[in-house]
This record gives structure tokens, C-alpha cells and sequence, in this order.
């Protein structure tokens, strides 16, 4: 008889862990209820995972890759709720590695219980996958263990993590519209020229004297890239990889993170993004309670952007040297100076966590309409683009046409 295990809350709230035996998993569903208890979740263990279905077989086959930040935000969550209700954090971790259908994030929970088990702090047992939780998530959670706070602070962490892939995702989908709408205009104009224009070499062979330059220009642009649309396939494949290598290199992630900074259209966006990252990071961190030092640490690293990171590790040295954070802050370029002021009000007050939420917030703000207003010009522009390149390839078909119609007469 298969086996499920389950998660039911009863009247009081209360939420209990365990496994059943039942035919199906409609009878042990039922069999739940007649406990008095509202079935939370219910997942094959044992005979049961032997008769998963075609459909569950096929979505296991999804998960090849490492786990995501929204596998991360899901655990945060859940683990939030069932501490927050009275199950201990072994139990916990049990009980969500179980049903974690990342089998590789799984295998990284189920290590975290051990270490649990073996008596290690919960903070410890993240630090051990750095990449995946990363400082700002290890550092609060060391902060609510010595301050009692785990389940609230969970919330925190999931409720930033949440913002973080939403402002990831809505960045995202402003650059690739722009891309593309910029790949079918690459697409288009190669089309045209290799599929197109080569049709009319035979009409117009003979009388390159009396065609106007743009037919002859495009002429001999077609008929190269007929005859060498290899070393073009492969000059164009090889600047990209150049490119993307070059980014991944000090001197050329340096260039490229000035670039986002200075391009006239995204640098308003950009600019909001590290903002906003940066000065919720350190918001969330101040209020958790974690040091300066580490604060102003994480929130270089997590910044995104390397001039930003320069910046607070400025910040991180004078504060290192008693300083207070708004002394290196006001000669820096990188943030508004109505918000240097603001950091620095909150210093003074003691305040300085809830000034940098309501910054954080207003730069949130700001982020969506900056991704609005990119999304909205680049649109226009790249269709005046696209439609002067079709109307130069057309005119420069046309216009030899009308020519020899007029010789002809």
C-alpha cells in the first residue's frame, strides 16, 4: 500500500507532519479529514513514488539545472510559516526537503537538516552553499539566532527576496524587448539582401553607369554577403564571443558597468536599479541588526555594479576609521544628494533603518517608471530604425527602376 506524507493544520492552527498508508491519495486525503484536520499537503513517499505518473516523470526531467532564487523563496517561505506555528526547524527542513521537486536543492536541504541534527547553528549550516543564499540571507539569519527573532526574520528575508527577482525579472524583460525587435531588424535587412536583391543582379547587370549609388553600394553588399556568408556568420559569431568574454574580464567589466551608467536611454533605469538594491540591502541589514562593517561589506557585493561597489567599499574604510557614512557619501557622484542627506539625517536620529526603507522604496518606484519610460521610447525607435533600413533597401530598387523606364522612353 502506498505511502504519503502529509502536512494538516487543525482548528487551533496548529500544524502537524507525519505519513499515511492509504490506497490512493484521494483516500488518504480523506482519511485526514476524518482526523479533524485541513490537508495542507499530501506527497507520495515509498510505493506511492513508484506510481508517479508520465506527467510527473517528464517534470522531474525540468529540474537538471541548480536551484533558482525562486526555489530559495519558496523554502524561506515555507520554513517561515511552519516555525512561525510551532514546528521545529529539524522537522521543517524535513518536511520541505521531502517535498522539494529540485532534486539537486533537495540533496542541499537534506544536508542542511544534517547539520542541524549534528548540533550546528542554522547560519553555519547555509554558509556551506554561499552562492545559492548568499551573504545578506546568511548574515540575518545569524542576527535573528542570537536575537530570537527566526520566524519573523524569515519573513524579512523571503519578503526581500521576493522584491529582488521582481525587480531581476522586470529588468530583464526591458532589455530583451529591445533585442528583439532589434533581431527581426538584423533578420529583415539579411533577408533582403541575400534573398532579395540577388533577383535583381540580372536586371540590372550592364548598367551600374546609370544606377544611383545605393543600388550599387547595396548591389556589391548582397553579392558579398552571398559569396562570404561564412566569414560573416563567423565574424559576427566571433565579436560576440569576443564581447561576452571581454565583460567577464576585470578591465572589461569595469568598461561595461561605466556604459550602463552612461547610455543616454538606460542609464536612468540602471541607476535606479543599484540604488535601490543597494540601500534596501543595507536597510534590511541595519535593522536586522548585523554590524556596520558586515553591513556596508554586503551591500558592495550585492550592488550589482562595480563603481557602486567601489563607492561603499569607500564608505566600509572611513567608517572602519571611526568615520561616520556620510562623510565619504557626499563626494560621490553615484547617489542624489537629497539622498546622501537623508542617509545622513538618519545617522544622526539613530533612525537610519527606516530612512533607508522609505529610500529604498521611493528608488523601487522610480525603477518601474524608469523601465516604463525605457520600454515605451524603444519602441518608436527601433521601428523609425527598422523602417529606414527597409525604405534605403526599397528606394534603392525602386529608383534604378524608374530610371531605365525613363531611358527606355
Amino acid at each position: 500500500m502506498p505511502t504519503y506524507r502529509y502536512q494538516t493544520r487543525n482548528n487551533s492552527g496548529q500544524v502537524t507532519v507525519g505519513t499515511i498508508a492509504a490506497d490512493n491519495a484521494l483516500g488518504a486525503a480523506q482519511l485526514l479529514r476524518n482526523q479533524g484536520g485541513t490537508v495542507l499537503s499530501l506527497t507520495p513517499v515509498n510505493g506511492g513514488r513508484s506510481a508517479k505518473s508520465l506527467a510527473e516523470t517528464l517534470k522531474a526531467l525540468n529540474y537538471t539545472s541548480g536551484p533558482s532564487q525562486k526555489d530559495v523563496l519558496n523554502f524561506t517561505t515555507q520554513l517561515a510559516v511552519m516555525v512561525r506555528a510551532g514546528i521545529s526547524l529539524r522537522q521543517a527542513l524535513d518536511g520541505i526537503a521531502d517535498q522539494t521537486e529540485n532534486p539537486k536543492f533537495q540533496k542541499i536541504l537534506q544536508g542542511i537538516k544534517q547539520d542541524v541534527e549534528a548540533g550546528k547553528p542554522f547560519s553555519e549550516a547555509l554558509a556551506k552553499h554561499p552562492k545559492l543564499f548568499g551573504p545578506l540571507y546568511i548574515n540575518m539569519v545569524r542576527a535573528s539566532e542570537m536575537s530570537g527573532s527566526f520566524s519573523q526574520m524569515l519573513e524579512r528575508i523571503a519578503a526581500y527576496t521576493a522584491q529582488q527577482i521582481e525587480t531581476r525579472s522586470m529588468v530583464i524583460g526591458a532589455m530583451i524587448y529591445p533585442g528583439v525587435i532589434a533581431s527581426m531588424a538584423i533578420g529583415v535587412t539579411i533577408f533582403l539582401l541575400t534573398f532579395v536583391l540577388p533577383k535583381f543582379a540580372d536586371v540590372f547587370a550592364g548598367k551600374e553607369a546609370a544606377m544611383p549609388w545605393p543600388t550599387v553600394f547595396l548591389m556589391g553588399l548582397s553579392a558579398f554577403m552571398v559569396q562570404w556568408w561564412w566569414a560573416v556568420v563567423g565574424g559576427l559569431v566571433g565579436i560576440m564571443v569576443f564581447v561576452f568574454f571581454l565583460i567577464k574580464t576585470e578591465p572589461g567589466g569595469w568598461w561595461f558597468d561605466q556604459l550602463k551608467l552612461r547610455v543616454p536611454v538606460f542609464s536612468r533605469m540602471f541607476r535606479a536599479l543599484y540604488i535601490s538594491r543597494s540601500l534596501h540591502t543595507m536597510g534590511e541589514l541595519v535593522n536586522a541588526g548585523v554590524p556596520m562593517l558586515d553591513t556596508l561589506a554586503i551591500t558592495g557585493e550585492i550592488s550589482g555594479n562595480r563603481m557602486y561597489k567601489r563607492m561603499w567599499r569607500a564608505v566600509y574604510s572611513s567608517v572602519k576609521q571611526g568615520k561616520k557614512i556620510i562623510q565619504p557619501l557626499s563626494k560621490t557622484t553615484l547617489l542624489p544628494k537629497a539622498v546622501v542627506q537623508m542617509i545622513g539625517a538618519g545617522e544622526e536620529s539613530g533612525k537610519l533603518g527606516e530612512v533607508l526603507d522609505e529610500v529604498s522604496g521611493f528608488y523601487a518606484k522610480q525603477l518601474r517608471e524608469a523601465i516604463k519610460t525605457v520600454t515605451s521610447m524603444i519602441e518608436p525607435i527601433m521601428i523609425v530604425i527598422m523602417g529606414s533600413i527597409v525604405g534605403f533597401i526599397a528606394m534603392a530598387i525602386i529608383l534604378p527602376i524608374f530610371k531605365l523606364s525613363t531611358l527606355v522612353k
